[in-house]
């Protein structure tokens, strides 16, 4: 009894001092820190010391050591990038680099993949504007594995024809999705615009990628892939001396430099805001480029516009977001960002806006443009801004292939020797007035490029007065205002090809079959029933049918089946100059919409859905081109259409290469590509969807 007394005392005891401490805690005048400490200064990052060597083949090594992890990466770069590509083969750098490591020295491509896999290490390479760089990250123990599958790469390189082969072939399947793509449409353009025949405005297209031979590749390979002028990283758990004896012995007996070229044009030089309006027809959103050349890769004032861009446009955080998304709900995001180059960089902004809003969006561009050059940046702006660059840059440099790429491109751009450990202190001291500097040098509102890729039918009226305009289409030619307004024509069709007929085709989605379609041309005793059958995996599930005249007249069409789960439905009929019917079908919110129609109709009205049972109907001859009216009965409204030949072109079915005319059908809501037979009766071989990785390919 007396030791539980006690324990409860003791207890009691403490507890009155607690509370006693945290009485005292409160007392009347005590302070307290009102805001928090002030950061300490901004110090170089703790690089270990670059350790450099120089081979007698003329390869510069840079070492950047660290003992901390069992891993390695290298880094070996030439002069070899974009920018040396030959006109007409745009894209030779790009397939050089896919191929270094598809077939090397005595290895396939498959045995230098197991090879680097078996190790647990990564290995490959790349093209960018200026430079190729094949790289490599392996554990310590493989360093002997990684340097001889490098060494192999850059120095023999096999280019099996049937490497070259699929690897054009996935080029040209990447090619055919980014140029529907209407981001990477306008990016081209800008670039295009921009640095007009200097070769930073080129880029591959699916005719540079067919020119290109395993010659050219070879050709490429013997004249730029040389160790003088090249430059070798290595970032991790090795020094300089373990490096050296290392690459002396793979890359034994490889000498040389790169072939001499001429310097390339220099860029246009603008005096005034240009406006390039790339046509796109049935576009529901506009993308928006604007921007100029800036830099030297190592001008001094890199720093402070940095500190200026991340203010205007580099990130969520920043103006142009703020604004145009968060404020003005004109799009999802509005970004700008500064591009190093060997050569001149470059600064861009950048929106995807809803077409109706197109003018307010880019005049409000403007305006910010404008106001970052001419406006001192607020303190409490500057200092986020800063803060956000110094804090995210370590994130940047933590693995060993993130140091080697690091380093290897400062080095490669010319920068300071310290540059990567100084960066963070360099932001941190630029301060407002060097930021507007900056702005103003590297911004440049009265002298920019401006690129805009939409339906220039619905915007072209509304922005031609924020700037000297030129429209364009999708490949860069030109077109003029009255070409947004085309006028339609009574189809002059030649009936007598429209026979009984089966049409297959597989539909292919980035290389994997996920569905057909099967369409059946049938005569009837009034005329022509069509009949359409649609099955892509679990998404869509559609069958249509049209019945048209003897003149191929519209009478009726009906559609039922489902998109997504959905059910869609249409039955309209075309009578005495009427068309009387509904539709409905899912909306953008996946919500299903009926609309009742009742419209009049013009005489070869089409509906839709029969352009594609009645191609072979056309007077197909190179450069042949139509216009006409159909009635989107899914959406009940009338659309003008254009079916223009834009070339010539092969498709393989069952084995055999058919001669086909590349077709484009535009005014609908994406543009559509045929591939039509040359020869009677022009059968169908082979359709894309604009904007969709998807095409159909006959199968019969």
């Amino acid at each position: 009894m007396i030791s539980r007394s006690v324990g409860q005392s003791v207890g009691r005891s403490a507890g009155l001092i607690f509370i006693g401490l945290l009485a005292a805690s409160s007392l009347p005048g005590q302070e307290y820190p009102k805001s928090p400490p002030a950061p300490l200064p901004l110090t170089p990052a703790p690089f270990p010391p670059f350790q450099e060597g120089l081979l007698a083949n003329g390869l510069r090594i840079l070492v950047v050591e660290n003992r901390k992890q069992p891993i390695v990466s290298i880094s070996l770069s030439f002069p070899g990038g974009n920018r040396y590509d030959a006109p007409g083969k745009e894209g030779l750098a790009d397939m050089v680099a896919g191929l270094l490591t598809k077939g090397a020295g005595s290895r396939t491509a498959e045995q230098v993949s197991e090879a680097i896999e078996g190790a647990g290490g990564s290995l490959g390479a790349g093209a960018g504007p200026d430079f190729l760089t094949i790289s490599a990250t392996v554990l310590t123990p493989s360093l002997p594995l990684a340097f001889e599958l490098v060494a192999d790469a850059v120095v023999r390189p096999t280019f099996p024809e049937s490497e070259v082969e699929l690897l054009r072939t996935q080029t040209l399947s990447g090619l055919q999705v980014a140029l529907s793509q209407p981001g990477l449409i306008a990016d081209r353009a800008f670039r295009r615009e921009l640095y007009g025949k200097h070769p930073y405005g080129a880029a591959p297209t699916p005719a540079s990628t067919r020119a290109i031979t395993r010659e050219d590749l070879v050709a490429f390979h013997r004249s730029r892939i040389r160790p003088s002028g090249a430059l070798l990283v290595l970032a991790g758990d090795i020094d300089l001396a373990t490096a050296t004896r290392l690459a002396t012995g793979a890359l034994k007996g490889w000498s040389g430099a790169p072939t001499t070229v001429s310097a390339p044009p220099a860029p246009p030089t603008r005096t005034a805001t240009e406006l390039v309006l790339v046509h796109r027809p049935g576009s529901v959103q506009s993308n928006i480029l604007a921007g100029n050349l800036t830099f030297n890769p190592n001008d001094p004032r890199w720093y402070a516009a940095r500190v200026a861009n991340k203010v205007l446009g580099g990130g969520a955080d920043s103006r142009l977001f703020l604004i145009l998304r968060e404020q003005k709900s004109w799009t999802y995001g509005a970004y700008s960002d500064l591009e190093r180059r060997l050569g001149l960089g470059s600064f861009v902004a950048n929106a995807e806006v809803r077409t109706e809003v197109t003018d307010s969006a880019l005049a409000e561009m403007l305006f910010q443009l404008r106001r970052i050059g001419t406006e001192a940046v607020p303190a409490a702006e500057l200092e986020a801004a800063k803060g956000a660059l110094v804090g995210s840059y370590p994130l940047t440099i933590q693995t060993a292939d993130q140091v080697a790429g690091a380093v290897g491109n400062a080095r490669l751009m010319g920068l300071p020797s310290d540059y990567i450990q100084t960066y963070r202190v360099r932001l941190g001291a630029v301060t407002s007035e060097q930021a507007s500097a900056a702005a103003k040098a590297a911004v440049r509102p009265d002298q920019l490029v401006i690129v805009i890729v939409g339906d220039a039918q619905k915007i072209y009226d509304k922005i031609k007065n924020l700037a000297p305009t030129r429209i364009v289409d999708v490949e860069g030619k030109p077109l003029a205002p009255e070409d947004l307004n085309p006028k339609a024509e009574v189809l002059d069709l030649d009936l007598s090809v429209l026979v009984p007929r089966r049409d297959s085709l597989a539909i292919m989605v980035q290389g994997a079959q996920l569905g057909w379609l099967r369409g059946v041309l049938e005569k009837t005793g009034e005329g022509f029933r069509y009949v359409e059958d649609t099955r892509i995996a679990n998404f869509v599930s559609q069958t249509t049918t049209l019945d048209m005249d003897a003149k191929a007249e519209m009478k009726h069409v009906a559609q039922g089946g489902t998109i997504q789960g959905v059910a869609a439905a249409i039955n309209v009929s075309f009578s005495g100059g009427r068309a009387k019917g509904s539709a409905s079908t899912p909306g953008q919110d996946g919500q299903i919409k009926t609309i009742e129609i009742d419209t009049t109709f013009a005489p070869g009205t089409l509906d839709d859905n029969a352009v594609q049972a009645l191609l072979p109907a056309f007077r197909w001859a190179p450069d042949a081109r139509w216009t006409f009216q159909v009635l989107s009965t899914g959406q009940g409204e009338f659309r003008t259409m254009t079916l223009k030949v834009t070339g010539k072109d092969s498709v393989t079915v069952g084995g055999q290469a058919v001669e086909c005319y590349t077709v484009e059908l535009t005014g609908g809501q994406q543009p559509v590509n045929f591939w039509i037979s040359t020869a009677a009766p022009h059968r169908l071989m082979k359709l894309t969807v604009v904007g969709a990785p998807i095409e159909m390919i006959r199968a019969n």
